[in-house]
């Protein structure tokens, strides 16, 4: 058995015997919001604020404002290129 063989059946064992462990260390970032919810615990947040009737109707008014403009837009490229080709010689 070469050497190169040998090191690739110690690295496979070295896997299953650690994913095998019973017991996993947390990465460093659970271990740090244990830490600080233990002395802080944080609040109860919802997993959709309650809408607010009046945003919602700016929401949607300039909503439709931003959709004129584009749409406005697009119309003036259209007659900018259609006035170019009638004033090119054909």
């Amino acid at each position: 058995m070469s050497e190169h063989e040998q090191d690739g059946q110690e690295r496979e064992f070295d896997l299953r015997w650690a994913d095998d462990a019973e017991h996993k260390e947390p990465s460093a970032r659970a271990r740090m919001l244990a830490a600080r919810w233990k002395h802080d615990p944080p609040g109860p947040v919802p997993f959709r604020p309650d809408p607010d009737h009046r945003s919602r109707g700016r929401r949607s008014r300039s909503s439709w404002i931003s959709t004129a403009v584009v749409f406005g837009c697009v119309a003036a490229v259209i007659v900018l290129l259609g006035y170019i080709n009638f004033r090119a010689p054909h």
